[in-house]
């Protein structure tokens, strides 16, 4: 999955999506009104890959991270504020916003946020809490308030990720920004921060991102996105998750920046993720080409990526987008 910015231009990833079959565009940089959402969505699903529709992203959680604007488009509160409300409430409002977006042609929320700030942190936390992106301070009220925004999502007819597994709440910097301050030194297995994502899971979310935080009590000094412990043995081990997996951004992040562009791609699906996502284009040639050459000498990681293919298959054709 690659980031479509609203400024690049309608075209500008046709040549990209046919040469390297990238399954899913992301749009980035805020836009404006329902049509020009429209027009892009529009002109991305006539460019299949291998016969299967294009997976069309969008972060619109509320508050600051909310990409589509504007006429069509609800002012959506930021999560925080959300979290104050009954569950019922917070399922009937999502159920509208992907209503609106659905219209607009696009298929996959990337969101809701199921990450905890601690009150003792709170604004203090880089990613999540300086931008009142979390539910709650309590977990159990995270677990609810994802429930229900998931259920109100399904209703409209959008795919649901929950992010950003393990959970971004205990540290201070945002990774997409920095290598250091990423490092949470708290979290467990049987954490209870992990609850809103058990319970996204059992609401029946679609994805599943994760972030490329260092969990020091879970895989020391790897990165969530690289490590199996964290992907394979934990999420869809104890926690049961059987669907897709999708990287954060793993392009222009800086938390990921020391590892070579290609292997990027290549660590995360042999630690059990499934979708790629780069925020900039210009990544994809490198990656599409790692996975290839690595699968060519190394038959695990073939059945690796042919598992995780058939994932990204199944939910597309569970989304409508395919046909078997």
């Amino acid at each position: 999955m690659v980031g479509l910015s609203v400024n690049a231009g309608t075209s500008s990833l046709d040549a990209t999506i046919a040469r390297d079959g990238i399954g899913g565009v992301v749009l980035l940089g805020g836009w404006t009104g329902f049509w020009p959402v429209r027009a892009a969505t529009s002109h991305l699903a006539g460019e299949p890959t291998a016969g299967l529709g294009v997976l069309i992203a969008a972060d619109q959680e509320g508050g600051e991270v909310q990409q589509l604007r504007g006429s069509g488009f609800s002012a959506i509160p930021s999560a925080l504020t959300q979290g104050t409300q009954s569950t019922s409430q917070e399922t009937a409002s999502a159920a509208v916003w992907a209503r609106e977006i659905r219209a607009a042609g696009v298929n996959v929320n990337l969101a809701p946020v199921a990450d905890t700030v601690p009150a003792s942190l709170g604004t203090a936390n880089g990613p999540i809490g300086h931008w009142y992106r979390e539910f709650s301070s309590d977990p159990d009220q995270v677990a609810r308030m994802v429930a229900a925004f998931v259920t109100g999502m399904h209703i409209g007819g959008v795919a649901v990720t929950l992010k950003h597994y393990p959970g971004l709440g205990r540290i201070t910097n945002n990774t997409d920004l920095s290598a250091t301050g990423i490092t949470d030194t708290t979290t467990t297995v049987d954490d209870p921060y992990l609850r809103p994502f058990a319970a996204g899971i059992r609401s029946g979310a679609n994805l599943v991102m994760v972030s490329s935080a260092i969990y020091s009590r879970l895989d020391p000094g790897v990165n969530a996105v690289f490590s199996h412990r964290i992907i394979t043995d934990i999420l869809r081990g104890r926690l049961g998750w059987g669907g897709v997996t999708i990287s954060d951004d793993v392009g222009a992040a800086a938390s990921v920046a020391n590892v070579p562009v290609g292997q990027r791609a290549v660590r995360f699906i042999e630690a059990g993720g499934d979708i790629v996502l780069t925020a900039r284009p210009s990544d994809a040639d490198v990656m599409a080409a790692a996975i290839v050459a690595e699968a060519a000498i190394d038959p695990v990681f073939a059945a690796r990526v042919l598992e995780s293919t058939t994932r990204v298959i199944a939910l597309k054709v569970a989304r409508g987008l395919a046909r078997c």
